[in-house]
């Protein structure tokens, strides 16, 4: 509970800052408008469900491109963490695909997939993709050898040694990965959102700003925020769940 009231004060004093500069207008209401001013558009846009359907929009595709992005960068990580030569004819091309910006390469995937859902997956699965391929990779390489022995001398086939000893090992950076994947996903849709969409709330924020709308624009700012943190913290209650002894270690470090 302290570490909730703690945290409040420093978003108090920034609205508190807001009011006082639009009260005095050091801006001009078209640059900034005034918190109550915002908090109606707020509200205008959540009654006539505005709002919530280009957030709508927004999830699912952040949902579609994170769920292709897991299928492809956890089984992909399991084998070049346990193939060395998997990993040697791999390696190269990923480090290379790694360097690019998924951003950067907007214009190529809209003039191969236009500019319908297929280039906004896109770009949402080249954002989360490393971040959990990695965080995998490294999770199962740093496998305690001699956890790896003793299936060795239990006579367990490399099925068995990476499904019952790494995977298990590798769980807790696994969701590392899916935590900072999910985090890439929403970023990189918004961007993609702002340059080339007709829907999403990316989208609503670019519209806002061509009709001259700040208002709207900061209220798609703020519903980015706060869904982004409601996800992440949805994926760590669930996290904490299924993965007690995180929390235990997690207590134990900071204690």
């Amino acid at each position: 509970m302290r570490t909730w009231r703690n945290g409040l004060i420093l978003p108090f004093v920034l609205l508190l800052l807001w009011y006082l500069i639009t009260a005095r207008q050091i801006f001009s209401p078209y640059l900034l408008p005034s918190p109550a001013a915002t908090a109606s558009t707020a509200a205008e846009l959540i009654a006539g469900g505005m709002l919530w359907q280009h957030l709508w929009i927004s999830l699912q595709r952040v949902a579609g491109g994170f769920f292709c992005s897991v299928l492809v960068a956890i089984p992909l990580g399991i084998l070049c963490g346990r193939s060395s030569s998997f990993h040697a004819y791999c390696w190269p091309v990923l480090e290379f695909l790694r360097h690019v910006p998924p951003l950067a390469a907007i214009p190529l995937i809209i003039l191969w997939f236009g500019i319908d859902e297929g280039s906004k997956l896109v770009i949402i699965f080249l954002a989360s993709f490393f971040p959990l391929f990695l965080n995998t990779y490294s999770g199962i390489k740093g496998c305690d050898r001699k956890l790896l022995e003793v299936g060795t001398s239990l006579h367990f086939t490399a099925w068995q040694q990476a499904r019952l000893i790494q995977l298990p090992a590798a769980l807790p950076s696994i969701a590392v990965g899916l935590q900072l994947s999910l985090g890439y996903s929403w970023r990189a849709l918004i961007g993609a959102e702002l340059i080339a969409a007709s829907s999403g709330i990316g989208y609503m924020i670019l519209d806002a700003e061509q009709m001259s709308r700040p208002d709207i624009v900061l209220v798609g700012l703020f519903a980015i925020g706060i869904v982004g943190s409601l996800i992440d913290w949805l994926f760590l209650a669930l996290t904490n769940k299924l993965l007690p002894w995180n929390v235990k270690a997690g207590e134990e470090h900071a204690a």
